[in-house]
This record gives structure tokens, sequence and C-alpha cells, in this order.
């Protein structure tokens, strides 16, 4: 029999694999990258048992509960956690604080499966509390250098390249630009900082103590980059990515036009996948609207539309490198422009791929 686990930083750094009996809507608001929502209660069972313990106690929300979860249900849900504990059996289980719901599923697991499978004390908060106070530590014990460049100059690119980079719009799913919604949706924000903090503790568990981030605002589409990191982002100094409009063109293409296509026709069909994909640019650009002014959105707009129409028709992408050659010439780099004239003096390297990539590894990465 193995004994219930308290020892957060090894669960998650051994890639432990974790059995969630929360409900699906607490699932849902936060989980971690390896749980598996197999509850013991679902949402409206949960709702009820929370009903009557607000009303009756917590007694009668008990006998509630197991009225609610029995006969063929509670055998369905037992045969469930017995699959998943049967196919990793170094895994755990939890719930929210690591008491009644976990403790009653441990207890059917063993009374009618004859599986001893260990909680996690504390439950989902302990482990949640830890990962929180994992960003905090990396945030102050750490050193970070930013990885700065104008639009479509392949930060992403260098950063997964290097042990100690972490790749913050990876982890957010998010290009962190207007247009950079990807195939599918963003995480809740608490399981961004999951992820993010299970990288940090990982990456530092391998001895790194400093990391190359890239150069971000506040939100990546719409999650927060945690305010301790932010904070320490915007005094760190600061490596400056070079690289000719042409080849930020074709990285953009890329990105925002061959990737994002591709991606929407695998997941929705040809025709809806693409209606989807010129949606989504249309979107994009509308939400710029106010900055390019209506007469140059107007322009964007209609050279877009005949690039999808050339693209839908014969399958020629070209068309696309118009409207954003036009948008880095208005949007984007007048924007990074400003951007780096302030933070000119945190700059300390500047250079092309090769060279920046040489700097980080020599005297960054080796460094650390």
């Amino acid at each position: 029999m193995r004994d219930d686990r308290s020892d957060f930083r090894a669960l998650f750094l051994s890639d432990t694999p974790l059995l969630d009996v929360r409900a699906p809507v607490e699932f849902s608001k936060g989980a971690f990258p390896l749980a598996v929502n197999l509850p013991l209660l679902d949402d409206a069972e949960r709702k009820k048992v929370g009903i009557c313990h607000r009303q009756h106690g917590p007694d009668a929300a008990l006998a509630l509960g197991h009225r609610l979860v029995s006969g063929g249900l509670k055998e369905e849900r037992i045969a469930a956690w017995a699959n998943f504990a049967r196919s990793h059996p170094t895994g755990v289980m939890y719930c929210f604080r690591g008491g009644l719901r976990s403790k009653i599923a441990q207890t059917w697991l063993r009374e009618q499966a004859g599986i001893d499978y260990p909680r996690v004390r504390g439950g989902y908060k302990a482990l949640r509390g830890f990962l929180l106070d994992t960003l905090v530590r990396a945030a102050d014990e750490c050193e970070f250098f930013i990885l700065g460049g104008m639009t479509g100059s392949g930060k992403t690119d260098i950063l997964t390249q290097l042990d100690n980079g972490v790749d913050l719009e990876g982890h957010a799913n998010h290009r962190g630009s207007s247009f950079g919604r990807r195939v599918h949706d963003q995480p809740v924000q608490i399981d961004f900082e999951n992820r993010l903090a299970i990288d940090l503790l990982r990456k530092r568990a391998q001895g790194t103590s400093r990391f190359i981030l890239e150069d971000e605002g506040g939100f990546i589409g719409r999650c927060s980059v945690p305010l301790e990191l932010f904070r320490r982002m915007r005094s760190a100094p600061i490596i400056w990515l070079e690289d000719t409009r042409e080849a930020r063109v074709q990285r953009i293409l890329r990105d925002y036009v061959i990737d994002l296509c591709d991606g929407l026709i695998a997941l929705h069909g040809p025709d809806a996948g693409f209606d989807l994909f010129a949606q989504r640019l249309h979107f994009s650009l509308d939400r710029i609207r106010k900055r390019l002014g209506s007469e140059r959105h107007r322009q964007l707009a209609q050279i877009m539309d005949m690039a999808l129409a050339a693209q839908r028709h014969t399958g020629d992408i070209d068309a696309h490198r118009a409207w954003i050659s036009l948008l880095l010439t208005h949007y984007y780099d007048p924007m990074y422009a400003h951007q780096h004239d302030e933070k000119a003096a945190r700059v300390v390297f500047s250079g092309d791929r090769q060279a920046v990539l040489a700097f980080l590894q020599e005297r960054v990465t080796a460094a650390a």
C-alpha cells in the first residue's frame, strides 16, 4: 500500500498521473496538465449536495450524496477510477482540499475494486498553492533576460532552441498580438499559471537560474502574465533580434496564414475551416481599426479579401504578403520602434538571428 502524498515538488517533477475527483465545473476553472477528471459527483449532484449542506448540515448532505451516487452509477464511477488506477499505477487522486470526496473515492476503490490508491494531502488547493509559491520564488530568486524584436523576427523560434527559454506564448497558446489567436482556444488563467510554474520548476530542478523570455505586455491574449514575473520582466536586460522585412513577412505568412488555415481545415473540414479562417483574419483586423484609422482599415480589408479569394480558388497564398507588409509598415513597426526607443537603455545586445543565438548561448545560457 502506498502512503498518501504531500511531496508536491516530486509529484510535478516526476509527471505523476493525477486523478481529479472534483466536479467538472471545478475542473474547468483550473486544473493541472496531467490531470484527468473522473468526478465523484457531477455538477448537478454537487449542486444538490451543496444546497442540502447549507440548509440541513453536513450529515444530511453526506447522506444525500450517498443516495445520489449509488447502485449502477456508483459501480460505473468506481470502474472508471479502477481503470485509471490500473493504467497509472504510480498515480494519485485528489479532490479540492484533499478531504471527504477523495477519501470516499479512495475507500470505495479499496473496498469494491481491491485497489489502494493514495490521495494528495491538501488536495487541489495545496497543489495550486505550491505552484503559486513556485512562481513567486522564481520571480524573486532568478535572473531574467528579455528577447525583443519586431513582429515576425522569429523570437519564439529562438526561445524554443534554448534550454533556459520560457515560451510564455506557448503556455498561453497565443502569439501575443492582435492576430495571435491559434487554432485551439487559450487555457483559462489558472491553467496558464500552472503550466508556467511547472516549466519553471523543472528548469530550476535542472540547475537553471537564468531565464530568457520574449518581450510581452501584461496580457498574452486573455492570459495575464503573473504580476511578480511581469515586474521583473519590465526591468530585465533586453537582447534585440533583428531581421529583414522579407524574412519577417515570410514568417508571419507561415504563422498567421498557412499554419492557422491548415489547422482550422484539419479541425473543421475544407469549407467550414476556410470560412472560419477568413473570419478570424477579419476579426483580428477589426480589433485594431481605431489605431489604423477607417481608411487604412478599409484598404487592408480589401487587400485581405482579394488574397482570401485567390487562396480559396487557386490555393495561391502570395497575395497575403501585401496586407502583411502594409500592416507592418503602418501598425506593428511604428509601435515596436517606439517601444524599442523607450527601452533603449536596457538593450545590452542587438544582432541578427545567428548573432543573438550565439550571444544567448555563450553569455546567458552558459553562465546559468
